[in-house]
């Protein structure tokens, strides 16, 4: 076995034990023994079992990284999604003990930072995608990093839960978790599912022919357009439900304009009512008073 062979056979070996055990429960004993080794071969590839697990971390790290960097790459800010959703889940699907091995408690001799760390890295990508989003509907830019946080948190601990129990299968987990952050709560699809685009991206870890390439394309641009439609679509209801609220402003202010004139009739006739009711009272106190000074001449003293 070549020096690059006894290499790559002592990583895979240590990858399979940190991921049962642990950097802590692992041995350089138990690493040699199970490849069949010395310990001062494994010293001379990686210095000691701190230099060995620094690469298994590495290289995990940076096959997740990349792989979620190339599922941001596509146009569609939906897609873009699913395609991160479904990135995350298909590395743990493929490649568990990694995944295992990068959310454990990281030990400070792995020289590359912790999986939060990695989280972080992925939702500073994911911020990017979502102020543009957030631009072009007109909301604040200065709130994507919070949901970045939010959107590759709430990923990464369903990665972990997927982790152990695999059920339902990875494409409807990424439908439902594509489903709750980008409908909400109040706009949940009673049937979520993964775009046709990412479906056909994700069927085969191959190269793709250019015909495929192009099937793929034509594909996402269906998709656009779909999305599209639907954002007109609810622009339209959206336009609707306002001139509809205009409409019932009007009719509410018509009647309020209604009600008031009515009070000022009746307030009019009511202060017309006093008035007559004034004169009467002032013609009476006359008639007595005028009375009274008949009697009075009629019957002097």
């Amino acid at each position: 076995m070549s020096g690059s062979e006894r290499r790559e056979q002592l990583i895979h070996i240590s990858r399979t034990l940190f991921a049962e055990k642990g950097f802590d429960g692992t041995s350089i004993e138990e690493i040699a023994a199970t490849a069949q080794v010395s310990k001062p071969v494994v010293y001379e590839h990686f210095g000691g079992k701190e230099g060995v697990y620094a690469v298994v971390v590495d290289r995990e790290m940076q096959k997740l990284l990349g792989m979620i960097t190339e599922a941001l790459a596509a146009t569609h800010s939906l897609i873009k999604l699913e395609r991160a959703a479904l990135a995350l889940l298909q590395y743990i699907e493929e490649s568990s003990e990694g995944f295992r091995i990068l959310v454990r408690d990281s030990h400070a001799a792995s020289g590359t930072g912790t999986f939060a760390s990695l989280i972080s890295e992925i939702a500073s990508q994911v911020e990017d995608v979502l102020a543009d989003e957030f631009a072009s509907r007109g909301y604040d830019p200065k709130l994507a990093p919070m949901y970045a946080q939010m959107l590759v948190g709430m990923v990464a601990l369903t990665g972990q839960w997927w982790l152990d129990v695999r059920k339902p299968g990875r494409e409807e987990v990424a439908a439902n978790l594509v489903n709750l952050a980008w409908n909400g709560l109040t706009g949940l699809n009673p049937n979520p599912s993964i775009t046709a685009a990412t479906r056909d991206l994700s069927s085969s870890a191959k190269p793709r022919p250019a015909a495929a390439a192009d099937k793929l394309r034509e594909f996402e641009k269906a998709r656009e357009k779909e999305l599209k439609e639907a954002e007109k679509l609810r622009q339209r209801e959206l336009k609707e439900a306002e001139k509809a609220r205009v409409r019932e402003l009007k009719e509410r202010e018509r009647l309020l304009k209604e009600a008031e004139k009515e009070r000022e009739r009746l307030l009019k006739e009511a202060e017309k009512a006093r008035e007559r009711e004034e004169k009467i009272r002032q013609r009476e106190a006359r008639l007595a008073e005028r009375a009274a000074r008949l009697e009075q001449v009629d019957h002097p003293e």
